[in-house]
């Protein structure tokens, strides 16, 4: 089994809803392929260069875990398939740095709490698509010149 990093970016509503929740949800996933959490922690909450799926702000969870590398297609696949992950990265790593395993702990403190989320958290409008309506083209009428200089 290799060591893995995984960043994943979940959906800023989900994590405030419950953020344990969240944090589980993404080690049921690495979990549910064979693979082996070692350290899982909420590493920020950022506002996004653009939205993604309406949402301007994510939150991202770091964690390392362990698994054969032929799970690591369907640990990405279900990861690809679970609408409250935005996005997500994982990397083959050599060691599991040593910081990483107190930040995980300070999490499992009995008051931690997520902070509070700033004004911008809000998901953006859905715009509701307008119909496009084709005009038919105008009817062309060609004048004819009338002829002033002819007398008869």
């Amino acid at each position: 089994m290799n060591l893995y990093e995984g960043m994943f970016l979940l959906d800023n509503q989900v994590v405030r809803a419950d953020w344990k929740s969240a944090k589980n949800l993404v080690a049921d996933l690495v979990k549910k392929n064979g693979g082996e959490v070692s350290t899982i922690r909420r590493w920020d909450e950022r506002r996004l260069a653009y939205a993604i799926r309406g949402r301007r702000r994510g939150t991202y969870y770091l964690t390392y875990f362990k698994a054969a590398p032929e799970a690591i297609t369907a640990i990405r696949h279900d990861f690809e398939l679970e609408e409250r992950v935005l996005r997500y990265l994982v990397l083959r790593v050599e060691t599991l740095p040593e910081t990483e395993v107190e930040l995980a702990k300070a999490e499992l403190v009995e008051g931690y709490t997520v902070p509070p989320p700033p004004s911008d958290d809000e998901p953006l409008p859905v715009e509701e698509p307008v119909a496009v309506v084709e005009e038919a083209p105008a009817e062309i009428v060609e004048e004819v010149p009338s002829e002033a200089g002819t007398e008869a």
